[in-house]
């Protein structure tokens, strides 16, 4: 590949960024569209002709997806430059739309409900209809569990000035966020993003805790609000599933992620039971640093002087040299995100922390976000993100309604990249120190998803517990949160993160509830995969394209049983999956026996 140019082209999506004028007409149309939608969609009135049904569902479709289009991009500004105010009001504009969309839809499952049987399964056994059929059967089963159609509507519109606001007003406290950090005896203001990268990654400990020490006391003094913010989200999010007739806080999550409960608590299940291996890595790691205990900013600080570097344009080579180890398709699609521009990765001030793909569908394009610092993390990151991309590039030819993955599924195709990359690095290491410098990547990867996820998860058990009794406090939260990473920790650090609940954008998400647990879910499930493709070779990249493209037409119990013949119900894929972490771990504490600490 010729010489990279590491920030995006948005430019073919709408010219003129937050001022296009492509823009505005494009939402104008959009909004015109979702208006008259509602009226489209009542006129089936119990219509039993299948051919009206797929008028109306086609119209929904494309409603649907030009509306995606739009918060695909405005989600792309808003990330490139947090203090994009007309990009604010884009995507004020389209949270309404997207009210109003969610308001037809209501419309729609009243006509579904109403439909009668002998129609609707007429309806589902259509050539047309065939590859939503799973979209619309599990629309009409959530339908059922809900309120009255109208009432649902209801809540989406109140839902604009309410929970969608607290959502994004959590985005603009971000955004106003500056860390002050002294260095070399001048104070510098970092964005949440820059001092989390100082903080986590800097070889110095000296500079990870004068960092984190920073971050801790900028969120202290706006602790406060965020309180405020997360308990008027977990407050609406009661209200609403009280209305709903429903006890559980889960119940959402795991209807969203298409998985039963059984599956979560088995997975959390044999995490818990393998973290021994996990404990003794974080306990080698305090040796290495040469510490009693190693606090949170230790975590995923480097404790080899051997630090494989990339330069964006070597890590993209890299990714697309293992990629074609694996498919040629997937190596050639990567290529192409590269040369194309859809990666925007410049490390400058400015940006929003953390890394998302975003798609675009009808144009078949996605645009990846994250910001590069020539490390093996970064080259993982953006091997996880394309990933993601890849897995949108296949179900591209795809009608929108059996594109709709869940997040759970999702986090495989990304993991899976992920692995293929990290593994390669592993295995290409030219010595010693650089094996274990990048196998402690690899298991630090694990801790995030079997401990600092586990946490996650944890916390927000507790958090809507008390949350049902009354509003929880900023002290208690900090309280909360610490038990929390104690208990998935195992107690193994010395200092933790009290503040981590303010600053994590997850627990503040409008559209993913517990937007935590679906990480771990991937990784294991992905990691069970890599184990297959490592079995069969060349010949399971089109068996991987063939689950990629399952993935929103069927339950993740379903998809493991028809693509790998495994039961998630019960341990023994888990078991097998964590099995193979455990031994990055052991290898580690293997070539790391006897070492003394660097200092």
């Amino acid at each position: 590949m010729e010489k990279l140019n590491p920030t995006w082209n948005l430019e073919p999506i709408f010219a003129g960024g937050s001022e296009s004028p492509a823009l505005v007409a494009h939402l104008d149309q959009v909004e015109g569209r979702i208006e008259a939608l509602p009226a489209k969609i009542a006129s089936l009135q119990k219509s039993d002709s299948v051919e009206a049904w797929i008028e109306v569902l086609a119209t929904t479709q494309e409603v649907n997806s030009a509306l995606r289009y739009a918060t695909s991009f405005a989600s792309c500004l808003l990330a490139q430059d947090v203090k994009d105010l007309q990009a604010k009001i884009v995507s004020g504009r389209i949270t309404k739309l997207s009210a109003a969309l969610g308001a037809a839809m209501t419309v729609l499952d009243k006509q579904i409900l109403d439909a009668e049987e002998s129609a609707w399964q007429q309806l589902l056994a259509s050539e047309a209809v065939q590859p939503f059929a799973f979209w619309l059967e599990e629309r009409r089963l959530r339908a059922k569990e809900k309120m009255a159609p109208e009432m649902e509507a209801l809540a989406g519109v109140l839902g604009v000035d309410g929970y969608q606001a607290w959502g994004t007003l959590y985005n603009t406290l971000i955004g106003r966020m500056a860390i002050k950090v002294e260095m070399d005896g001048e104070v510098k203001e970092l964005s949440v993003g820059q001092a989390q990268n100082m903080y986590s990654g800097t070889p110095d400990r000296a500079v990870r805790e004068k960092a984190f020490a920073a971050w801790e006391e900028a969120f202290a003094a706006s602790e406060e609000l965020f309180a405020s913010n997360l308990n008027h989200l977990g407050g609406f999010r009661w209200a609403l599933y009280k209305s709903r007739g429903w006890d559980s806080i889960l119940k959402e999550p795991c209807d969203i992620n298409r998985m039963s409960r059984a599956t979560l608590d088995v997975m959390w299940d044999v995490i818990d039971k393998n973290k021994d291996v996990f404990v003794k890595f974080l306990e080698r790691k305090a040796e290495l640093i040469g510490v009693e205990k190693l606090s949170y900013y230790d975590l995923y600080a480097p404790t080899s002087s051997s630090n494989t570097s990339y330069t964006y344009d070597e890590g993209a080579q890299f990714i697309v040299d293992q990629f074609e180890q694996f498919s040629p398709d997937f190596a050639e699609f990567a290529r192409k995100a590269f040369e194309n521009r859809w990666i925007e990765a410049e490390d400058r001030p400015g940006k929003r922390p953390g890394g998302f793909c975003t798609s675009f569908p009808g144009k078949n394009e996605t645009r990846i976000f994250m910001t590069y610092d020539d490390s093996m993390g970064a080259v993982s990151t953006l091997a996880h993100e394309l990933g993601h991309a890849y897995h949108s590039h296949v179900m591209g030819d795809m009608p929108y309604f059996s594109r709709l993955y869940a997040m759970n599924v999702a986090e495989t195709a990304s993991t899976f990249a992920e692995t293929l990359v990290t593994s390669a690095a592993v295995r290409n290491a030219k010595s010693d120190d650089e094996k274990i410098a990048l196998l402690e990547e690899k298991v630090s990867g694990s801790i995030a998803m079997y401990m600092d996820i586990h946490s996650r998860f944890m916390f927000e058990n507790n958090f809507y517990d008390e949350r049902k009794k009354g509003l929880v406090s900023a002290e208690r939260l900090n309280e909360l949160m610490v038990e929390a990473q104690k208990k998935a920790y195992r107690d193994s650090l010395e200092l933790y993160h009290p503040r981590f609940w303010a600053s994590k954008l997850h627990f503040y998400s409008t559209t993913v509830p517990f937007y935590n647990f679906p990480y771990t879910f991937g990784y294991l499930f992905s990691t069970g995969v890599y184990a297959l493709a490592l079995q069969e070779g060349s010949s399971f990249a089109d068996k991987y394209v063939a689950l990629l493209r399952d993935t929103a037409s069927m339950t993740v119990e379903e998809l493991a049983k028809k693509h790998l013949g495994v039961d998630l119900t019960q341990p023994e894929f888990w078991q097998g999956a964590v099995d193979i972490t455990v031994a990055d771990a052991e290898e580690f504490l293997r070539l790391t026996a006897g070492k003394k600490a660097t200092k």
